[in-house]
Formats: structure tokens, sequence, C-alpha cells
């Protein structure tokens, strides 16, 4: 194990702000996977998820994962809405370091995303938020060595609350 921190959760949960002022705080590289799945598709996640599906959109997600393990060492990532419809790119990214869900009420992270139409969401065509929260929440929790709930907590709170989890360390 690298002592990396993997943030998972639903989109809108905070992974990368959180991700991004955790590295910042403890002067931990900082990895955004969305990011690497634009560059390797050479398109946002929205596009590449209108032309392609949401199927392929997951399988290009672990992909991307399974090649990128050079950049997870020692490091703060921030991943996906899907990944955790993975196995192998879940069990790969275990071996780096410690699985955190940030968890959000799915009212909370209505009132957040304002771009639902646009955001890239890997979901069924025809599937609520709500059902795809349902489905997703289960599978975070299977996978995550911590569950944070930072529900109506502001970034700073947490921020703290990463920072200061005694299962975590930097």
């Amino acid at each position: 194990m690298s002592n990396s921190i993997i943030l998972v959760g639903m989109p809108g949960s905070g992974k990368s702000t959180l991700g991004r002022l955790l590295a910042n705080r403890t002067q931990m590289p900082f990895a955004d996977t969305d990011l690497y799945i634009e560059g390797k598709a050479g398109v946002s996640l929205q596009e590449y998820l209108d032309e392609h599906g949401y199927l392929k959109l997951r399988e290009l997600e672990e992909t991307v994962i399974l090649e990128h393990e050079h950049h997870f060492h020692r490091t703060i990532i921030s991943t996906g809405g899907s990944v955790v419809y993975s196995d192998k790119a879940m069990e790969h990214l275990k071996r780096f370091g410690t699985i955190v869900y940030l968890q959000v009420s799915a009212d909370a992270l209505l009132e957040r995303i304002h771009n639902m139409e646009s955001r890239g969401i890997a979901c069924k065509p025809g599937q609520t938020f709500h059902d795809l929260y349902e489905e997703r929440c289960f599978l975070y929790e299977k996978y995550a060595d911590i569950t944070l709930n930072i529900d109506g907590e502001t970034e700073m709170e947490s921020l703290e609350k990463l920072l200061n989890n005694s299962k975590l360390s930097f």
C-alpha cells in the first residue's frame, strides 16, 4: 500500500473539491480520474456518454484506472461516481491506499448539482437520480474503508473531518 486516499461518492459529493483541498493541505499530489478519462477520450464525459452510452463510459473508466498506476502512489485520488461498478478498478485502487466514501444525502446532492444534463453521469437511460443514488450507495459502502458523512457540512468542515480521521495517515 502506498498511503493514497481514494475518494468515492456520488456526483456532487465533493470528491474533486475536497480532494484538491486535502492535497493542498497535506502537500500530496492530486489526481482526478475524470480528467484522465476525458484526456483518453479526447472529449468531455458528457460528449463521450452521448456518443457511446453509459456502459462504454464505465468501460473506459475501468481501462483508464487500470492504466494509470504510476499516478496513484501517495496521492489524493478523486474518482468518477461510477467507478464502483468495476470490481477490477476498485481492487486496483484499494492496493494504493484507503477508500473514503463521501456520503451525502440525495436531496443535498440534487441541490448542489445544477448541470445534471451535461455532467456526464453514467446511468441507464431514463434512470432517476434517486434510483441511481440507491443503486450506488450500496456499492460505495461495499468498497469503503471509511464512510464519512458530510451531509450539510461546509467544504472546510468536511476537510477537517477528513484530516482528523484517525484511520487516515498523511
